[in-house]
């Protein structure tokens, strides 16, 4: 097996006094290693051309890319794409993620899955029954967009249709990160949409946060509920399951649940603070954030909204139940007419001593 060079090794060979050059032949870059071998070379390039040590600005870049209508067909062109650097970059970024993922408490058992899209009819996925805080690279998948498995040693998730039925539907869905974070999945049980206009980098990076209603999980239906709301949602609350997220890569969907979770426990903390008549921004500083959203190359179907309708959260009652059913009838219904009846004695009694 391959050697596998990290960013930290990178790191600890410049800290030396060595440069990239350095770096044995032959070992297996992981994606924060190619980060920083590129941040090192541009580097050298700065100071080489204005005589200057100094730091080329730059932003990392996860995104997959490939050529349309360029898909392996053979079973020997496939095994070669599944095993090529490209994907085994992004098989190892799973792995990382999948870990993260498992330490925030966002996986219990084997539950979450991840799914990178790497060709026109290629997914990249992680496999079922594993817990995601212990996954290894060649646990991974390959299938197509119907959820067929092309490639690896273990089968792949059952809930791999849902993510497949959002990339068929949105295009900009290049990778999914499912999970059941605590304090989003808590809105999805109490069946309640997190508000809007509250924190500026939630209404930017995640936009209005999706609801799809409850189907059973890895089915064709909950595909397509799912599916259907992620069009217009890069997070989508998952009645009774949990959360699914989207990105341009893996990295900004699994960002993505991260902000959705933190977003969540915040406004529960704040209406335990002050219940539901939380401050909100303007329905005017709510467009500048949707433009800065279409600015960074999201799209928001809030877009043409009017400001009056961006902020309303009318339907956000956190807590708010029916203490009895209207009619009387149901669970409890006759010890409210009995109480009644004792009401009404003793307030009878009480005005019948006061004109005495």
């Amino acid at each position: 097996m391959k050697k596998v060079f990290t960013g930290r090794d990178v790191e600890a060979l410049l800290r030396e006094g060595k440069g990239v050059d350095a770096i044995p032949a032959g070992v297996l870059l992981t994606p924060t290693a190619k980060d920083a071998i590129k941040a090192a070379k541009s580097r050298r390039t700065r100071e080489m051309t204005s005589g200057e040590a100094s730091l080329e600005p730059m932003t990392p870049d996860y995104e997959f890319r490939w050529e349309s209508g360029s898909d392996p067909q053979s079973g020997q062109e496939i095994m070669n794409f599944f095993h090529s650097p490209g994907v085994e970059d992004l098989k190892h970024r799973m792995v990382d993620i999948g870990r993260r993922m498992w330490e925030k408490n966002y996986t219990d058992g084997n539950g979450g899955n991840l799914t990178i899209r790497v060709g026109d009819n290629l997914v990249l996925c992680t496999p079922t029954l594993i817990s995601k805080g212990y996954m290894q690279v060649e646990d991974m998948a390959l299938i197509d967009l119907d959820g067929n498995q092309l490639a690896g040693k273990r089968k792949r998730t059952s809930e791999c249709l849902t993510h497949m039925a959002i990339m068929k539907r949105q295009p900009k869905a290049k990778a999914c990160c499912h999970a059941h974070p605590p304090h989003a999945t808590a809105f999805a049980v109490a069946g309640v949409r997190p508000p809007t206009c509250m924190i500026p980098e939630a209404e930017v990076f995640l936009g209005e946060i999706g609801m799809a209603q409850y189907q059973t999980p890895g089915t064709p239906a909950n595909a397509k509920a799912v599916g259907e709301a992620a069009i217009d949602h890069m997070s989508v609350l998952m009645i009774n399951h949990g959360v699914i997220t989207w990105g341009k890569d893996i990295e900004d969907a699994y960002w993505k649940m991260e902000n959705t979770d933190a977003y969540c426990q915040t406004v529960l903390l704040a209406t335990q603070l002050k219940g539901a008549d939380l401050l909100t921004i303007t329905g005017g500083q709510a467009k500048e954030l949707i433009d800065l959203r279409a600015s960074l190359g999201m799209e928001d179907k809030r877009a043409n909204w009017k400001e009056c309708e961006l902020c309303d959260n009318s339907e956000f009652r956190p807590g708010v139940v029916c203490a009895a059913p209207e009619d009387g009838a149901g669970a409890g219904g006759q010890l409210n007419l009995e109480a009644e009846e004792v009401v009404k004695a003793l307030t009878d009694q009480i005005v019948a001593e006061i004109n005495s």
